[in-house]
């Protein structure tokens, strides 16, 4: 979907397959009134009739109203006008998407209309964007029937002033965003057949041509052999896949600021090893390297937004199955660290690859160090599937990502790390 700014209109006047306009439970906002009016009320006829409570992301279609122009208006419901928030409009921009037609070619969206208690204008056009693009979101590389996806354009009706300046930021940087979490929902979707370790160099290589401050450093067995990755090898070893430590080097800020360095777990599939997993469920297994993924997303959305910072993003990369050369319960193996690790349980292979990997960054002498891993299932015990563990010694980067958590709707809890836990 491609999107456009433009000031006020008369949107009774507007030609479009569709208008979108928010309702909430106080009543229509000012395009809505004015459609209202244009129609004799009839609007507000269908919506009554309808017994449309604007409930968040309740949607009701209205067809050829009188005197105006579009043949189609979504009335899309906001809630309580007081206490609409980010989390909200995502939603009910979510909502919207999934309510459009495919006919729908050319979209006037009037939801910028509305006023968030802890989003800005220019947030909000950022939000709308980015929730339209992900809820747009479809994987259907390997379906032998794909749907038929028209092309669609929206048009975001805005403020003078966010039309004229800041709104075609906001509007990139959602476009950004967007980009980044779908591609990182593409490499997680993809089968374990085809997004192994080599694969996901080659994305590596793929996000850096072209770009001339991003560079990729593949690192295979041989090269962690020499490293003393004695930790990382054991998991990798048993598979047919080699294992990769993939190093994406952004290079838009200052020379000589620390970068930040992100760390993600990448198993493309996790079977357990010999410590083998029981077969059900066992397919989502592939989603094991979803830190992986996220850390790709990332690299995906700083080269989109063009940002001016320094940033490392590595990734571990390595399946973990059984075989004869697989590691054994009670094998002894040595880390990058120089510590030695008793391995008791090789599903426990996350840590293995993480440990070395962060052993590695330290020659970047990073600002700030985040690892993600996905599957982490204790963690989904503790906290279920409404937000992310969140673990770090350092309460201003905890307080900043908890902050980023909340404006992004991708909310995190912070666990506790004390020392008794090491006893």
């Amino acid at each position: 979907m491609d999107f456009a700014l433009l000031p006020a209109v008369n949107a009774a006047l507007v030609s479009a397959d569709t208008l979108i306009i928010p309702m909430t439970t106080s009543g229509l906002t000012n395009t809505g009134t004015a459609l209202d009016t244009a129609s004799h009320g009839q609007l507000s006829a269908t919506i009554k009739a309808a017994n449309f409570e604007a409930k968040v992301g309740q949607t009701l279609l209205v067809y050829q109203l009188n005197n105006v122009s579009c043949p189609v208006i979504m009335v899309v419901g906001a809630g309580d006008s007081k206490e609409l928030t980010g989390r909200s409009l995502q939603k009910l921009c979510a909502s919207a998407c999934k309510a459009l037609n495919n006919k729908s070619q050319t979209i006037y969206s009037f939801l910028s209309e509305l006023s968030v208690t802890d989003r800005n204008s220019s947030q909000i056009v950022t939000d709308i964007v980015r929730a339209t693009l992900e809820a747009s979101y479809r994987f259907e590389q390997f379906k032998s029937k794909k749907t038929d996806a028209t092309a669609k354009t929206m048009t975001l009706v805005v403020g003078q002033e966010l039309a004229n300046n800041s709104g075609s930021h906001a509007l990139q940087w959602g476009e950004a965003l967007a980009t980044g979490l779908n591609f990182a929902r593409d490499l997680g979707n993809l089968p374990p057949n085809v997004c192994h370790p080599s694969y996901l160099a080659d994305q590596a290589a793929a996000l850096a041509k072209g770009q001339r401050k991003l560079s990729v450093e593949v690192l295979g067995e041989k090269d962690m052999e020499k490293l003393g990755m004695g930790a990382f090898l054991a998991v990798s070893k048993g598979s047919e896949q080699e294992g990769k430590l993939i190093v994406m080097n952004y290079t838009g800020g200052k020379k000589g600021d620390k970068p930040v360095v992100l760390v993600g777990k990448g198993i493309t599939f996790d079977t357990g090893g010999i410590s083998i997993k029981p077969a059900a469920a066992m397919d989502e297994m592939k989603f094991d390297m979803c830190g992986a993924a996220s850390v790709f997303g990332v690299m995906k959305g700083i080269l989109a937004a063009k940002l001016p910072l320094n940033v490392v993003c590595v990734v571990a990369a390595a399946e973990n199955m059984p075989s004869g050369k697989a590691t054994r319960p009670s094998d002894i193996v040595t880390t990058m660290s120089g510590q030695t690790v008793e391995i008791l349980n090789t599903d426990a292979e996350g840590r293995l690859v993480l440990c070395d990997a962060l052993t590695y960054v330290k020659k970047y002498d990073p600002a700030i160090v985040i690892d993600i891993a996905t599957l982490t299932g204790a963690c989904v015990v503790a906290l279920g599937k409404v937000v992310s563990g969140l673990f770090s010694p350092s309460d201003s980067l905890a307080n900043d990502l908890l902050q980023a958590g909340q404006q992004s709707n991708d909310r995190v809890w912070r666990m506790p790390v004390l020392d008794d836990y090491q006893e």
